[in-house]
């Protein structure tokens, strides 16, 4: 059988083999493209965003905190600075047995757990090769201390920081406030370019208000890193620029006098320079030492404050509201003048009690057996309440809040503090929006003398009392006269110009009834016009704390010293040439003649004294 052979076909292979070695060139081609393409990018369109990456995987960008500035009262005298101070720091990673270290550490510099828990949260929120406090403020003696142990602590080191501090403590806790450190919230809403590696931020008072200027502008340094991201080398860097100094106008010498003055007694105290709205003194006792609170007050430390009777941390020259008493009087007078609801010849009988037309309570004077016969020079002078009861009736609510809203009463002063109180104002509308019911003429009766619902700060009403010293020209009250930064200095706010249209006779004739309040044979404040030869112009208060019915008597010596009337004076000095202005609020202090007037004395004298000459020869 004859056997068959297949021919091979040469040029189909050779088109096949053609055709894959064309594909596979194509191909790598193409992939060479791309690389190209690839590489073109990276070289010269990508370069800038690359290289940028690359640089940042090698520099780290490490914050420079600014240094915060100073708080100096109106001479110069530092209330608020950034003091040297040591701290014990551990770098975690250093440290073999932390526990075994802590424990240690503890006995040794008596640290209590309290603040081990804290350094705790610290460190979490760090890098385990970061520095973290343990222990700041170190005493001379914890130093010692550990200094002489410091081999047996590797990864432990003493560090110097500054760290602010407050000279006069509780004496300006208030006004001057404090920093502490920046909580969870406040972190959320700060700039986080400007607050990395900043620690502590304003709290309350000037601290807080004015924590843009004094905090200053954070610079950065570029630390050249390993891989493992600690440092090895700085390449560049940005110094900060240090927070702006701040001059109050405050004089801590008067602060101090007012302070003192107030004594045993829980109250504030404000004094206003009545030409520049400059505030003088703003006390507010009892205060609080701020400096434990730089870097964390203990839970027991705090605790007390929150829970003391005394209230320390409660700022009563801001946000205190009190019934101002009889110091209103002096301001509805006034507005009687100048709506011709009575004059200074309108003379009133006062038997030691009020009745309204065809009814029978009685809304009783404060001298139970009646002055007699008041005009309305008498009626300032000895604080006759059935005088201003007629005078407020006669008025009408409509009137006395239109004319009180005129000097700041129910609004904020505008005063350069967060937190203040508006106090308030009543009115018919007020009423029926905050409990829906009508205004009755009994409430028109006691807001004319300063009770019922009417509410004031001690702030307002010192700048009531200077709007009313200077003729109506609005006072506007402020606590920084000027912030000088590193490159430019910002004055202080200038007052508004605006003025009430009053009759100055009017304003005469009212601030010559408070001169007799203060040097007539029956003013309710003689007392402190010995030893000076100006005068000055004032009014006492006395506000209820409590209302006692109808047919009861009020005896201070029997009831509960939380329950006795708030003492209250407003003055003006020179009464003829008005320099300042001064409201003193002293709670449970009874009399305000005798207990608030003297505190004001006190200011008005050691102010005045240091002014060349007499002030009323000018």
């Amino acid at each position: 059988m004859q056997k068959k052979f297949a021919v091979k076909d040469t040029l189909a292979e050779s088109r096949v083999f053609l055709s894959r070695v064309v594909a596979a060139f194509a191909f790598m081609f193409l992939l060479t493209l791309g690389l190209v393409v690839r590489l073109i990018y990276l070289q010269i369109v990508g370069h800038e965003h690359y290289a940028m990456l690359a640089k940042d995987n090698r520099i780290k960008i490490a914050p420079l905190p600014p240094t915060r500035g100073i708080i100096y009262d109106r001479h110069g005298r530092i209330l608020a600075e950034n003091l040297p101070s040591y701290s014990l720091e551990l770098i975690p990673e250093q440290v073999k047995d932390l526990d075994d270290t802590l424990t240690r550490l503890q006995s040794l510099l008596d640290i209590s757990d309290e603040q081990i828990e804290q350094f705790d949260k610290q460190r979490h929120r760090r890098k385990s090769f970061s520095s973290t406090p343990l222990l700041l403020r170190m005493s001379d003696e914890e130093v010692a201390k550990f200094a002489a142990v410091r081999p047996y602590f590797p990864g432990v080191d003493i560090q110097a920081r500054l760290v602010r501090y407050y000279p006069y403590g509780e004496l300006a806790s208030h006004v001057v406030g404090y920093v502490g450190r920046i909580n969870e919230r406040e972190l959320k809403s700060l700039p986080v370019s400007e607050y990395r590696g900043t620690n502590h931020i304003g709290k309350i008072g000037i601290e807080k208000t004015y924590e843009e200027y004094l905090h200053g502008t954070t610079g950065y340094a570029e630390i050249e890193t390993n891989a493992q991201g600690r440092s090895v080398n700085s390449v560049d860097a940005l110094d900060p620029v240090p927070g702006a100094n701040l001059y109050l106008t405050l004089d801590i010498d008067l602060q101090k006098t007012a302070y003192d003055a107030l004594g045993d007694y829980n109250g504030a105290a404000v004094a206003i320079e009545i030409d520049s709205g400059d505030v003088l003194v703003f006390a507010s006792r009892p205060g609080f030492d701020p400096n434990p609170f730089v870097y964390g007050i203990s839970r027991k430390a705090y605790k007390a404050l929150q829970e003391s009777d005394d209230q320390p941390l409660f700022n009563r020259a801001l946000r205190g509201q009190y019934p101002p008493g009889s110091t209103m009087k002096p301001f509805i007078g006034l507005a009687g003048l100048e709506y011709n609801a009575t004059d200074f010849q309108h003379k009133l009988f006062c038997p030691g009690y009020y009745q309204l037309p065809n009814v029978s309570h009685k809304y009783r004077d404060w001298k139970r057996w009646g002055h007699g016969w008041m005009d309305l020079k008498d009626a300032i002078t000895q604080s006759c309440d059935v005088y201003f009861y007629d005078l407020a009736l006669t008025l009408g609510i409509d009137n006395m809040h239109e004319f009180l809203d005129k000097f700041g009463f129910g609004r904020k002063s505008g005063i350069d503090l967060v937190g203040e109180q508006a106090g308030l104002l009543p009115s018919r509308e007020w009423k029926r929006a905050k409990r829906n019911q009508p205004w009755y003429p009994g409430e028109t009766l006691i807001t004319g003398i300063g009770q019922g619902f009417t509410q004031v700060t001690p702030l307002q009403l010192a700048r009531a009392t200077a709007t009313l010293a200077n003729h109506g020209r609005i006072v506007t009250p402020y606590l920084v006269d000027r912030i000088i930064g590193t490159n430019y200095t910002i004055p202080g706010p200038a007052q508004s110009g605006e003025v009430i249209a009053l009759k100055q006779r009017n304003i005469e004739d009212i601030v010559m009834a408070m001169v007799n309040v203060v040097h007539g044979a029956r003013g309710t404040a003689k007392r402190i016009a010995d030893g000076i030869d100006y005068q000055i112009a004032g009014k006492t208060g006395t506000a209820q704390v409590f209302s006692v019915k109808q047919e009861e008597k009020y005896n201070e010596e029997e009831i509960e010293f939380k329950l006795r009337d708030h003492a209250l004076f407003i003055a003006i000095a020179p009464a003829h040439a008005p320099k300042i202005a001064v409201a003193v609020v002293v709670e449970n202090g009874g009399h305000g003649g005798s207990v608030a007037a003297p505190i004001a004395g006190k200011i008005i004298k050691q102010y005045l004294g240091s002014n060349e000459g007499s002030p009323d020869e000018e």
